[in-house]
């Protein structure tokens, strides 16, 4: 999958499976994932794993792997490549 395609789709995700109030095309793709940026809680944080895991098959085993994974849209999208890469 190209990363361009990719991103859209990881953007597209966050704003529609997490029902935010922001466009798509709105989220910086270097902008952190978590924190002030998009207000995310850990609530999200929970639903945000499962989502990715089941809209990307990949898997999110550990807090350490899923803080380097939701840095931003951009990392996300490398650690999806690396995954299916595996």
């Amino acid at each position: 999958m190209e990363r361009d395609t990719l991103r859209t789709e990881v953007r597209e995700l966050l704003a529609t499976g997490l029902r935010l109030q922001v466009e798509p095309t709105e989220i910086d793709a270097e902008a952190p994932i978590f924190g002030e940026a998009l207000g995310l809680d850990s609530i999200d944080a929970l639903e945000l794993v499962v989502l990715v895991e089941d809209r990307f098959h990949v898997s999110i085993p550990d807090e350490e792997v899923g803080r380097r994974a939701f840095a931003s849209v951009n990392a996300l999208v490398d650690f999806i490549i690396a995954e299916r890469t595996r």
